[in-house]
């Protein structure tokens, strides 16, 4: 978390970043902020920053009345409607505290002191008065989350009451005094906007959301036919697979049943925590399956995977991208694909807060294998987990076979590789090239990733000279300029 405030102060204000300086109590206009966020894609505000990006920090004996007051407001209507839940994390950077913000987009207008504010730039405009761009407002947020989409004819009797009682008792394990437990069915639908009406069009219901947590299978195929989560584990038969389960249910069950295909086809870890053992590959597999069903493009036809293999874990899942290219701790900007489903799994406890899937598989595996996961967000987002360090005799044996010197000669990268320069790490780079190109990629994949513009001087200058090294192979050697060529790491001889 420190690095990402960090990050974010050094990359300075903008359209999803806001800085407030008070140190005492919460800023004035923090609400108008917080709605222009919510309107437009969500952001990050800090508190104990000023404009010119210096922290002056937060005064440690106003923080417990700053927390209380910015929970009263955003339970408030009249300041903040509808009301939303938010966080205030706690960062002590310099010596100094800031409080940190994360504002998710949202499929509502909202309106602070019932004005309603929108996002430009470093900015927050008030537009409660031009009629234009609030209708564009509600378009685009009716069109925005899918998990929104409201089924008029859908009732209760839709949803099944077996799966409400495991909602309320997983949510009592994580607090005892957690609201649903004196509310009825009804209460906790409406209460967590799963129950909406379309201010456009007057349509009311039960939205997609709630059908797909509390759902019954029929009522889950008649909404959403193409929904479906595949598990697979390949050990002998790499083509096909030697265990698979097609799961169509609710979010709930599947994944109660992901959870038990992870722990079926893979070793466990413990690994102390404080005075508290606690299983690393739960705690993986927690946060793969929990993002794989919160983190999904619904709309796709496209099903969502989970494949495990001796060696990894690898997750495909449908996805709108906000940015594309490789994830890391330090470029990871968190935003919630659907909000309402995020927010159920984080009252039951199968969810943390926003961001913290990246943060916790990377520390995890780092325990689980030695190893670092891999995120790529695209059209399909993709996650690899290592389950055991595979790569040292295949860079050993490369780095026998061509000398640093060779291998920083052949590749020149600089400044733009994606590690450090690789005089200073040429076998983590080595390995990076290796763990892309397990599976084939285009050339303008591997481009991108290394984060070059030119294609045609890539082929020539990294391309060419990796594949006459051996590093990788061309999926159509017989026609190197094919369209539909690839590439893919070779297997040094007798590496394995």
């Amino acid at each position: 978390m420190e690095q990402l405030i960090k990050n974010l102060i050094n990359q300075g204000e903008k359209i999803n970043t806001e800085f407030k300086e008070s140190k005492t109590k919460l800023p004035k206009n923090l609400f108008e902020t917080v709605c222009a966020f919510l309107n437009r894609f969500g952001g990050n505000i800090i508190l104990g920053v000023n404009d010119n990006k210096e922290i002056i920090g937060i005064d440690e004996n106003c923080v417990p009345q700053i927390r209380k007051d910015f929970a009263n407001l955003c339970n408030n209507t009249s300041k903040i409607s509808p009301t939303i839940y938010l966080k205030i994390e706690e960062v002590k950077i310099n010596g100094k505290i800031v409080l940190y913000i994360n504002i998710p987009d949202s499929s509502e207008v909202y309106r602070c002191n019932g004005r309603i504010y929108d996002r430009n730039e470093d900015g927050d405009f008030d537009i409660t008065d031009n009629s234009n761009l609030v209708a564009d407002m509600y378009i685009r947020k009716r069109e925005m989350h899918i998990e929104d989409k409201i089924f008029p004819y859908a009732t209760m009797k839709n949803l099944r009451e077996d799966l409400f009682e495991k909602a309320i008792k997983w949510a009592l394990l994580k607090n005892a005094n957690h609201p649903w437990k004196n509310m009825s069915y009804e209460e906790i639908i409406k209460s967590s906007g799963l129950y909406r009406e379309d201010v456009m069009t007057k349509q009311c219901g039960l939205t997609l959301a709630a059908i797909l947590i509390f759902g019954t299978d029929e009522t889950i195929m008649s909404c959403l036919s193409n929904f479906k989560t595949d598990a697979i584990y390949r050990n002998e038969d790499m083509d096909r697979y030697d265990d698979r389960d097609v799961i169509i249910t609710n979010l709930m069950d599947s994944y109660e049943r992901l959870m038990q295909f992870i722990q079926k086809h893979t070793n466990d870890k413990f690994h102390l925590e404080g005075s508290h053992s606690v299983s690393i590959r739960d705690k993986i597999a927690r946060e793969l399956c929990s993002n794989l069903l919160i983190h999904r493009e619904f709309s796709s036809g496209i099903t969502s995977r989970i494949i495990i293999t001796p060696n990894d874990i690898y997750t495909e899942n449908p996805n709108v991208p906000r940015m594309r290219g490789f994830i890391t701790l330090n470029n990871c900007i968190p935003y919630s694909k659907n909000p309402k489903i995020a927010k159920i799994f984080r009252e039951i406890g199968l969810a943390d807060e926003l961001g913290s899937g990246v943060r916790n598989i990377t520390n995890y595996s780092k325990v689980y294998s030695g190893d670092e996961p891999i995120f790529e967000d695209g059209d399909i987002f993709k996650a690899k987990v290592p389950l055991v360090k595979v790569l040292n005799e295949m860079k050993v044996n490369v780095i026998n076979k061509m000398t640093v010197k060779q291998f920083n000669e052949t590749l020149a990268y600089g400044n733009k590789a994606p590690v450090e320069a690789l005089d200073k790490a040429p076998v983590e780079a080595l390995d990076r090239i290796i763990i892309y190109c397990e599976e084939p990629k285009t050339a303008i994949q591997i481009m991108n990733y290394f984060g070059y513009k030119n294609i045609k001087r890539f082929r020539r200058d990294y391309i060419k000279p990796l594949v006459e090294k051996g590093i990788l192979k061309m999926t159509v050697p017989d026609k190197p300029t094919s369209r539909n060529q690839k590439y893919i790491s070779s297997k040094i001889e007798n590496n394995i």
